[in-house]
């Protein structure tokens, strides 16, 4: 099949382009960014997708899937540049995939959409409402393109559409979330708070949107890693030091002393767990997890930023 991923060259792009091709389906990508020595069978188009020459794409190439990977987080953006992205950029992809005879539609967003509080459950399903929105500002972009991604399944009911919410994502690549919070040597938390983590393999994230194409998957999954981890372990796990400090001190820390820069939102997701289920993927799919929370954490530790 024809497969157009958004974001390709990204570290999960990269990863999803070369395990569907072993697959024997012909990969194209849109990307503003470049990926010096892509893959023989990788065809790149280094445009924005919000812009008309990556429309031009969607018309001549005709692809019978999309993956739309071109979402950013407050990590690498300022707050309206991911609202171009994110909520922009989704509605155009979607559109796109309307207007030019699209197929089969993916969305892969994140299972902080559930948001992190002491009143919210431990594992969170599918059904459940966006709370980020109220607990975390910052991640409204990405909770509105999740929910523009999941009315496609009506407002385009011939398409298949599928949103992933993807726990966060942990490799040798270094990339993601959950890696920038934990790249320095020491990691800041906040004093009596011990909060499960939960994280997939990026190579396991790649298998798993492969399965979702494969299943022809329509509606919204949850797709979950191997079991959680206490916040301390992952730290101590990852060859890190565990920063404890008082909730006042842990705001005004942020971004000196060679500590991560957060939105003030971000002390919820250190405090309290985002937990999703993911039965409902697995039981679609077939997907397990190919590594444990083990070797997912050692990939992490020995990488090379």
């Amino acid at each position: 099949m024809k497969v157009l991923i958004t974001g390709i060259s990204s570290a999960l792009g990269r990863l999803l382009s070369a395990e569907l091709l072993k697959q024997g389906h012909q990969v194209l990508g849109i990307d503003r960014r470049p990926w010096p020595r892509a893959p023989e069978g990788v065809q790149l188009f280094r445009h924005d997708v919000r812009k008309r020459p990556a429309e031009e794409v969607f018309r001549a190439e005709r692809p019978e899937v999309v993956i739309h990977l071109a979402t950013v987080t407050h990590v690498s953006a300022s707050p309206q540049e991911r609202y171009r992205i994110n909520l922009g950029g989704t509605r155009v992809v979607f559109e796109h995939c309307d207007t030019y005879g699209v197929q089969q539609a993916i969305f892969v967003g994140r299972h902080t959409f559930y948001g992190a509080d002491a009143e919210s459950a431990l594992y969170h399903t599918e059904e459940e409402p966006p709370m980020a929105v109220s607990t975390f500002p910052e991640l409204a972009d990405l909770v509105a393109a999740d929910l523009f991604a999941g009315s496609a399944l009506w407002r385009f009911p011939q398409m298949d559409t599928a949103v992933l919410r993807l726990c966060y994502v942990l490799g040798d690549s270094g990339q993601g979330t959950l890696a920038s919070y934990l790249r320095g040597p020491r990691v800041p938390t906040v004093l009596g708070f011990d909060p499960l983590y939960q994280f997939i393999h990026e190579r396991d994230a790649a298998h798993a949107i492969a399965l979702a194409m494969k299943a022809r998957l329509r509606g919204v999954f949850n797709v979950a890693g191997p079991q959680p981890v206490p916040l301390s372990l992952l730290i101590r796990a990852t060859g890190r030091k565990n920063l404890s400090l008082p909730e006042p001190l842990f705001a005004r820390s942020l971004g000196h002393f060679g500590l991560p820069k957060l939105p003030a939102g971000a002390i919820h997701h250190v405090k309290y767990p985002v937990v999703v289920d993911g039965s409902m993927f697995a039981n679609a799919t077939g997907f397990s997890p190919r590594f444990d929370e083990v070797q997912t954490m050692d990939s992490f530790r020995w990488a090379e930023f």
